[in-house]
């Protein structure tokens, strides 16, 4: 151009081209600038937009670790389950696929839009679980219609599968979904994610970390439409830690079915260690169904059964321990030489004390008795008196020796405290000085005295092996998958009672002769020919004008709370058994024929009266009583 005109080229031209050629050099400079951001610095960034749009990544859950009873028998497994997930960037029509959904599954529109509204945070591309636990003609329905729902993924992951259904259920507990609020504790949110199964209850949440596996994952190429093509990369998870419990089968599930839909729990344990053969609460849930999710309004049933039936009555239900307390009481006494075990006192049908009478359960009384047959008996009238001249600080001292009013220690969350009431405890809660009469209420184990079926089965053990308190124990050791034992767990001492051997001698003698002598309130007993010792109880809900043993005749919420505590056999006990029946009316007739089935259940072979082991022989079902007497306590 500047041949054409020359040296006669126009000013004005020549500052125009020169702003063009600035220009189109400036705009090549950015390009080239953004091309290598986009390609050099931000490539790992778009490289991953760009496989999103082909490749879905899914979690591979683990299998959680599997419980076995004490003999290894499985309790507790997985199971394979069908998932229906959806990944809404790849759904082409929302509104069609609802309605397909709504057809083939039964999912609703609100329901489908909430699921996805809870999941508005998560990554793009990434899954959302719209139903677990799908039928096999569910899930063939899915994958018939694959390919008319693009971004509906079906899927297999492992399900836990409780074997006994509620038999267990306090005790394993079960698995849940992670909530938001479990997440956001720092510790919850480094392992965990939205929708990633956790212990929620029992077993499976205090042992978590060991029956957690690691999860894997499986990467999936889809087409345009999202529908799956294949498999690109596939890690596989690895299962958790399994665990051997300290619970014996059988007589886990005598406990449960003898028990029935009864309201109330029983223990079982190992005197010698502390280990737990049974631990049931009734009536019981179906883990199965809270581990695969239930609806709304199962949820709302569950939790609002007036009887409160997630609540574990074995270490959070709290009673007073009525007559089951007169052993120890009877060892405080014989401790500090209040009594010994030739003193007899006239225990009567009523006690007289600061113009009161304090009645006793036996209209006709007991005549002038020892602490032997005190116990026999369960006189009323004998421990009242013997508790004014203790005190109650004396009976609070012994009450928390035997672990009262503290927790057990058992690897079980929310367990109880429950209460053992002192002049000091008194004046704390209610700022009110202590009367003499409530001694005597608390002295038979009731007034503010509130104990868990847990604390008075440690208690009685500390009894039946001479007076050491152990930690209950639920789990006997952690296996890993290749079958190497990780963690045994041994027995742990909670404390030495340091109890003179004569004196617990002298209330074995006479929680034997409960169920042995004439006048015993669980004589019956003896008819099973298995050694048993131990102690009816009945636990006073609300004050009645008369007592009456037709229990029936009573409105159920007014009824007394059935007890019994025991072990067998007598010269060398395996077991200790604790039953309370809530509202159940009298020990000797309703709680002592659960303890009874127990028995049974582990000892298998039967003893002669005095607790030594003799030949099996078939063993005819006692009746519930063996005289009046034996109804009332």
């Amino acid at each position: 151009m500047s041949g054409y005109f020359g040296d006669k080229e126009p000013a004005e031209f020549k500052r125009r081209s020169q702003i063009a050629i600035g220009f189109c050099i400036t705009a090549f400079f950015i390009l080239s600038v953004r091309l290598w951001y986009l390609q050099v610095k931000e490539s790992d960034y778009y490289s991953g937009l760009s496989l999103n749009n082909s490749v879905r990544l899914i979690k591979a859950a683990a299998p959680r670790g599997v419980i076995y009873d004490r003999t290894g028998t499985k309790i507790a497994d997985n199971r394979p389950g069908y998932e229906l997930l959806i990944v809404p960037e790849d759904v082409k029509d929302m509104e069609a696929t609802k309605a397909l959904l709504k057809r083939l599954v039964g999912i609703d529109h609100d329901e489908l839009d909430e699921k996805i509204a809870v999941d508005k945070k998560r990554p793009r591309f990434q899954p959302i679980k719209l139903k677990e636990e799908l039928s096999w003609d569910e899930a063939v329905k899915i994958e018939s219609y694959k390919f008319e729902m693009p971004g509906v993924i079906l899927d297999v992951e492992p399900k836990r599968h409780y074997l006994y259904d509620g038999a267990f259920a306090h005790l394993i507990g079960y698995i849940g979904e992670v909530n938001e609020k479990e997440l956001k504790d720092s510790s919850v949110s480094e392992k965990y994610a939205l929708h990633d199964n956790i212990g929620k209850y029992g077993l499976e949440r205090s042992n978590e970390s060991e029956l957690k596996g690691k999860d894997g994952g499986k990467s999936i190429e889809v087409d345009a439409h999202g529908r799956k093509i294949r498999v690109v990369n596939y890690t596989a998870p690895y299962p958790g830690s399994s665990m051997r419990l300290t619970v014996d089968l059988n007589t886990q599930l005598a406990a449960m079915n003898a028990l029935k839909d009864r309201a109330g729990a029983a223990i079982a344990l190992e005197p010698s260690s502390g280990r737990i053969l049974a631990m049931v609460s009734s009536p019981s849930f179906d883990p199965n169904g809270l581990s695969t999710g239930l609806s709304k309004d199962e949820w709302n049933e569950l939790i609002g059964n007036p009887l409160d039936i997630l609540n574990n009555r074995a270490i959070q239900g709290l009673y007073p321990p009525a007559s089951t307390f007169k052993p120890i009481h009877a060892l405080a006494a014989l401790e500090e030489k209040t009594i010994t075990p030739e003193t007899r006192i006239y225990s009567g049908p009523a006690f007289r004390f600061a113009g009161r009478d304090y009645r006793d359960w036996k209209e006709e009384g007991h005549g002038t008795i020892n602490v032997h047959r005190a116990i026999v008996e369960s006189s009323d009238t004998f421990f009242y008196q013997v508790g004014l001249k203790l005190g109650v600080d004396t009976l609070a001292k012994y009450s928390r020796l035997f672990g009262f009013g503290a927790k057990t220690g058992v690897s079980l969350s929310n367990e109880k405290n429950g209460i053992v009431p002192s002049s000091a405890w008194k004046s704390k809660a209610y700022g009110t000085k202590w009367f003499e009469g409530e001694t005597i209420s608390v002295s038979v184990g009731q007034g503010y005295m509130l104990a868990t079926p847990l604390q008075l089965a440690n208690a009685y053990a500390a009894i039946a092996n001479n007076g050491t308190l152990y930690v209950p124990q639920a789990v006997e050791e952690i296996i890993t998958p290749t079958g190497t034992t990780v963690k045994s767990f041994t027995p742990r001492v909670l404390s030495r009672l340091g109890i003179d051997k004569a004196a617990l001698e002298e209330v074995k003698e006479a929680l034997h002769g409960v169920t042995h002598e004439d006048g015993g309130t669980a004589r019956f007993l003896s008819a099973v020919n298995l050694g048993i010792a131990g102690k009816t109880g009945t636990a006073q809900v609300a004050k009645l004008i008369a007592r009456t043993k037709n229990v029936q005749s009573i409105p159920y919420k007014f009824r007394d709370h059935a007890w019994f505590a025991g072990f067998a056999p007598y010269d060398d006990p395996k077991i200790v058994v604790v039953v309370i029946v809530e509202h159940g009316g009298f020990g000797a007739s309703s709680a002592a024929p659960v303890a009874r089935e127990i028995f049974k259940a582990y000892l298998g072979a039967p003893h002669d009266g005095n607790g030594k082991m003799i030949a099996p022989r078939v063993v005819e079902a006692a009746v519930n009583s063996s005289s009046d007497e034996a109804a009332y306590d």
